[in-house]
């Protein structure tokens, strides 16, 4: 849904000047707090926070039942999807589980490409946005322009015009003092929080290289309905159709890749390599995302980030992360240091899906504004990097990949005829 951006060479953003634009954008942050109490006052103490569901497949339901536990004074009152079985499926199972706190008249249910905005539109004070991420870069916009609070999922774009607009709607985001958190959970999870600081306070030394591997099964299939037209059948599928998705090395393993981002500082690798391919997978006829991925992502001081991602039936399940170091190496997926620091978290383990919800409507309500914007944009903006670098079989600089204006998807959203675009093939299609 973005729009294509043209720019001049001494306009286009280069990996400095992303860094640059980020720390102006935490500069402003005293503003927002500011702006924020006053524009949340409203929703001090006692009064009731409206929410508002965009996406109501198993992850929006999921946010959403954490969304409803986070703050006793919270009412779910608008529902919204391209498809009404999934907004009746998704209202019948969250009223079942909280009762009154479920007030969506039918009215409020939603349904249709504008469905998101109909729900902005609803009189909701935050909105959550679980949608296919081809749509989130659209969505986010209006959710700003409306002032509406927002809990955002990974990833945040599928393309580099997509994050170009949502570095935009972030930055507007933390000039309103709107509170805006990321799906990427890990970040609230204790035992990594823990981990990684003790890594950045020096407890295995220099960083040398990092592995991170997300290798497991491949997705839920809907099979094709007789009524289907072709958009419906690829929309209801979207985790297999990279204009919907970004192939699984950005909607998967971007939790990987943002783990790594987070133990480099959220510092961009300069260059990644990689290879991949559409191997075995057949779950879904003429589908075109990849079914493996290897990538090299390699930042200004040398240190190397070996990511792999893999979704293939019958083979091993893989999903942890590697720190080497020069006095040791962390485990961050069991929390663990060894080498001269040796170390194992023990404290609290509680859901990192309630956690960031949580921290949401504690942040609303105290007027002090949250907003993850920096590192959800860098995190899916490698992993589009690491697919431009696997379907092309090039390596791709950063900012090459920040500054590239393909476009992934139709111009416009309608029933009907959709080509599939073609798997790619590396040493064939061309960067663009």
């Amino acid at each position: 849904m973005s729009d294509r951006v043209q720019s001049s060479a001494a306009d286009q953003p280069s990996r400095r000047s992303f860094l640059k634009l980020s720390a102006a954008a935490a500069a402003g942050g005293a503003l927002a707090g500011s702006l924020a109490i006053g524009r949340s006052a409203h929703a001090a103490g006692s009064d009731v926070l409206k929410i508002g569901l965009i996406g109501c497949g198993g992850r929006g339901s999921g946010a959403a039942a954490d969304a409803l536990r986070a703050d006793p004074n919270l009412k779910l009152t608008a529902l919204g999807d391209t498809f009404s079985d999934r907004v009746k499926s998704s209202l019948h199972n969250l009223s079942m589980q909280f009762g009154d706190k479920v007030a969506v008249a039918d009215d409020r249910c939603f349904v249709g490409f504008d469905a998101y905005q109909k729900v902005i539109d609803s009189g909701v004070d935050v909105v959550i946005l679980a949608s296919p991420p081809h749509f989130r870069p659209a969505h986010l916009k209006a959710v700003v322009a409306a002032g509406k609070h927002v809990f955002v999922e990974k990833p945040v774009a599928v393309d580099a015009p997509g994050v170009r607009s949502v570095q935009e709607s972030c930055a507007e985001a933390k000039k309103k003092g709107i509170s805006l958190v990321s799906g990427l959970c890990y970040r609230y999870d204790p035992g990594k929080r823990e981990t990684i600081k003790r890594i950045h306070d020096g407890a295995i030394g220099d960083i040398v290289a990092i592995n991170v591997n997300y290798n497991t099964s491949p997705l839920k299939v809907f099979q094709r309905q007789p009524s289907w037209s072709e958009m419906e059948w690829q929309v209801r599928n979207w985790q297999y159709f990279n204009w919907l998705s970004g192939d699984h090395n950005v909607e998967q393993h971007v939790h990987s890749l943002d783990k790594a981002a987070w133990v480099m500082r959220d510092e961009p690798p300069k260059e990644a390599i990689g290879l991949g391919g559409r191997q075995v997978r057949a779950e879904v006829e003429d589908c075109n995302n990849f079914d493996h991925h290897a990538v090299v992502y390699e930042y200004a001081s040398g240190v190397k980030l070996f990511a792999y991602c893999r979704q293939q039936s019958g083979c091993h399940i893989d999903v942890t992360d590697h720190i080497m170091g020069t006095k040791g190496r962390a485990e961050l997926m069991k929390h663990t240091i060894e080498g001269e620091a040796k170390w194992r978290y023990r404290g609290k383990t509680p859901s990192m899906y309630q956690e960031e919800h949580d921290a949401l409507f504690a942040s609303i309500r105290s007027g002090q504004p949250i907003n993850n914007g920096e590192y959800m944009i860098r995190s899916t903006m490698m992993g589009i990097l690491g697919r431009m670098a696997t379907y092309t079989g090039q390596l791709i600089t950063w900012d090459q990949a920040i500054n590239s204006n393909e476009k992934l998807g139709p111009d416009k959203y309608e029933w009907g005829a959709l080509p599939v675009a073609p798997v790619a093939k590396p040493g064939i299609t061309q960067f663009a």
